[in-house]
């Protein structure tokens, strides 16, 4: 059974840092990618940074670019973002979706989110 377990998310001033950590387990093998999404109140998800395993390279969002970092550790499937310089902007829900074969197929797989608040 494949679960992806977020954690490190909370409340934090502007200005502040955060380290969000995605472990990841029941794959077949490896996920091909990960990914961190985000989605705030009112608003649609929309991804924050994605890792792929084949080019080793991660694209960020345009918003994020320069303050959020992802980072990977394969041999524990574990990913982590990085974040600092939080702008109240950056406050959502943020979830871990991985890309992989697992015992019910190859398909995008969600974690159940972590909250994020940047507030004074």
């Amino acid at each position: 059974q494949v679960q992806l377990v977020e954690s490190g998310g909370g409340l934090v001033q502007p200005g502040g840092s955060l380290r969000l950590s995605c472990a990841a387990s029941g794959f077949t093998f490896s996920p091909s990618a990960m990914s961190w999404y985000r989605q705030a109140p009112g608003k649609e998800r929309e991804l924050v940074a994605t890792s792929t395993s084949a080019s080793g390279r991660t694209n960020y969002a345009d918003s994020v670019k320069g303050r959020f970092t992802m980072s990977r550790d394969n041999a524990k499937n574990t990913v982590y973002l990085q974040m600092s310089s939080l702008k109240p902007e950056d406050t959502a829900v943020y979830y871990c979706k991985a890309l992989g074969w697992a015992a019910t197929g190859y398909g995008d797989y969600w974690g159940q989110g972590t909250q994020v608040t940047v507030s004074s």
